[in-house]
């Protein structure tokens, strides 16, 4: 073989191999299952595995028949300390080949696995595999498997145990079978956070004032979920008092306001709203969205104005005055809320005030593109078209013409 050919060939396999990510997680040695047994000749025997922890995602099981006096060589558990996660083992790599027993007795068993205890013991009465998640119906001296939870119908269930049931083909002598079973647990899963219990969390927190106030509350509730999941357990978080989980949801949420661009977004979002209440002629609607800005501290002088604007259009000035002189404070070059102040004077009856507001300005613009008197028109107009009268309107007009 020549170099060229040595460098390709040694890329390749290193590609491969990163191709595949480490898992998180570890051989579960503490429960580990090891069982030798006697199988009776011509009978059938059922092993049920030590409980699986939280967060099993994979096991790995090995299978060998001794002869009589005959030891294991090594365990199971001794094994894997060589295969860092089941990734080299599902590869068919080595990894697969080493677990195999390097001893094995003469005898053979057929073997079948069983994900609940019912279909186990009926296995046991008739020797029937048809409800068995896995079924090797050649007999075998030795085998090794590893049941992936994304792979394996015996893992699909969050399998708390598995039940492996052994049938002797020596029709003469017992048989000495050794069961080995060794779980591979998850770290982030082994915390109770599964997909469903993660879901329980997003949507509670899509139920929350401060998410309902946003279009979309995705990465808001993710975040608010990254940190439960980083300080509790899901059972430590499922055992607080309903008072300490609705402080930890404000106090995470609080947090995950501040680190992210949510807060200007939100406010963006409730001003959007509002606008699109205004062209539908729901001011009333649209009022409930300004105050919470200006309740949440978030309030610009055209928010002010908007919101004064609204009042009066639902034909309440006093409040169109108060919120409308509040915004003056923010901004005291806006014409476009000394406008609307001039509008609430004169519609609350105070048309001498209201006279000096638009004499005073009368010769600027409101925008770069609409004047002070073109303004006046087109409100006027919108106040009669809501069914907004008053007497002094064309007195007003009057004086710019």
């Amino acid at each position: 073989m020549n170099i060229k050919k040595e460098i390709f060939l040694l890329f390749t396999a290193i590609v491969f191999q990163s191709s595949f990510a480490q898992k998180d997680g570890y051989w579960d040695k503490t429960r580990a299952t090891t069982e030798e047994i006697t199988v009776s000749a011509r009978d059938r025997i059922i092993i049920k595995t030590q409980d699986f922890p939280e967060g099993t995602t994979e096991v790995v099981f090995r299978i060998t028949l001794l002869d009589k006096n005959q030891q294991m060589a090594n365990s199971l558990v001794s094994v894997l300390k060589a295969i860092p996660d089941p990734t080299g083992i599902s590869q068919g790599s080595a990894g697969a080949v080493f677990i195999l027993s390097k001893i094995s007795g003469d005898d053979k068993c057929k073997y079948a696995v069983f994900s609940n205890e019912n279909l186990a013991n009926s296995y046991k009465q008739n020797g029937k595999t048809d409800a068995a998640c896995l079924i090797q119906d050649a007999p075998v001296s030795k085998d090794a498997k590893l049941l992936s939870a994304d792979k394996s119908p015996c893992m699909k269930l969050n399998a708390a145990n598995l039940w492996f049931g052994f049938e002797s083909k020596n029709w003469i002598m017992n048989q000495k079978v050794v069961l080995e079973v060794v779980p591979w647990v998850d770290n982030k899963l082994s915390r109770g956070w599964t997909a469903e219990n993660r879901k329980l969390i997003i949507d509670q927190c899509r139920t929350s004032n401060l998410a309902q106030k946003m279009s979309n509350s995705d990465d808001f509730c993710v975040c608010i979920l990254d940190k439960i999941q980083s300080k509790y357990s899901f059972k430590e978080f499922q055992k607080l008092l309903a008072l300490e989980r609705a402080k930890a949801f404000k106090d995470f949420g609080d947090s995950c306001f501040g680190e992210s661009n949510l807060s200007k977004s939100i406010y963006d979002d409730l001003r959007k709203q509002a606008s699109s209440l205004n062209r539908k002629g729901k001011y009333g609607e649209a009022i409930k969205n300004f105050i919470t800005i200006i309740n949440d501290g978030k309030a610009t002088a055209l928010d002010y104005n908007a919101i004064g604007e609204n009042y009066l259009l639902t034909k309440q000035y006093g409040k169109a005055i108060k919120f409308l002189k509040a915004g003056e404070k923010l901004d005291d070059t806006e014409l476009l809320l000394k406008l609307n102040l001039a509008h609430a004077h004169l519609l609350n009856d105070d048309y001498a005030l209201a006279k000096a507001i638009y004499k005073e300005y009368q010769s600027q613009n409101v925008t770069d593109s609409l004047s002070w008197t073109q303004k006046i028109k087109q409100d006027f107009g919108l106040f009669k078209k809501v069914g907004i009268q008053n007497k002094d309107f064309e007195r007003i007009l009057r004086i710019f013409d």
